[in-house]
């Protein structure tokens, strides 16, 4: 199992959502979204992955427990499955552990009806906006590292659940985060469901991919 997985608490929390209570127009600077308040961002929404094990991780959920001023707060826990990978989380300090479950209860997002945008931690910045073309990017941070939107769907290909959908396919850059074993991090996004996936690419060639649900759409 890959020690970096441990992100994938904080990146799917940091997945989707609060929103702007009013209308915003949108932006050049590539760091603000337009749109409204996304219902994902709503108090109550909750989201989930798999309960199949996946690179030692399972049982993934998070819940929306505020939304003010546009910024949603999130609640999630997950199941790990490996001693090594605990005590690596012992020292990370916006999770807490109870036996073999890590949880955080202050990781914030903004969703809006045209994008994603993670507010908490280093790698803050626009996760997705909707309008954006193929080679568009959105700066991460202060890391000086960006996500580049690599592809966009024009037919339905991208299988959710019971469904082929159009995604946008955004990775980023994570050259800053070699010490953990993760070279890419990859994202597929709906306007619709919000964001649909996440994978983790590792230094010696394997990935983890998980699908990512939430219960409401925009």
């Amino acid at each position: 199992m890959k020690k970096s997985i441990f992100l994938i608490i904080p990146i799917i929390l940091s997945m989707l959502v609060s929103s702007m209570s009013c209308k915003k127009d949108k932006t050049d600077d590539n760091t603000t979204l337009g749109g409204d308040q996304s219902p994902m961002g709503n108090v109550g929404t909750t989201i989930s992955s798999t309960s199949v094990q996946i690179a030692g991780v399972s049982n993934f959920n998070a819940t929306v427990t505020a939304l003010s001023n546009g910024i949603s707060t999130y609640s999630g826990s997950a199941t790990v499955a490996n001693a090594a990978l605990l005590n690596m989380l012992a020292n990370v300090p916006e999770i807490t552990i109870a036996g073999n479950v890590v949880s955080t209860t202050s990781f914030k997002f903004k969703n809006t009806t045209e994008g994603i945008q993670l507010l908490s931690g280093p790698t803050q910045g626009i996760w997705v906006d909707y309008n954006s073309s193929v080679g568009d990017t959105y700066p991460i941070g202060s890391t000086g590292k960006v996500r580049t939107v690599v592809s966009k769907s024009t037919t339905d290909d991208y299988y959710y659940g019971f469904y082929l959908i159009k995604v946008m396919q955004v990775e980023e850059n994570t050259s800053f985060l070699k010490s953990t074993g993760i070279n890419k991090i990859t994202y597929w996004a709906n306007h619709k469901f919000g964001l649909v996936g996440i994978q983790f690419s590792f230094t010696d060639g394997t990935s983890a991919q998980f699908p990512v649900y939430t219960s409401v759409t925009n």
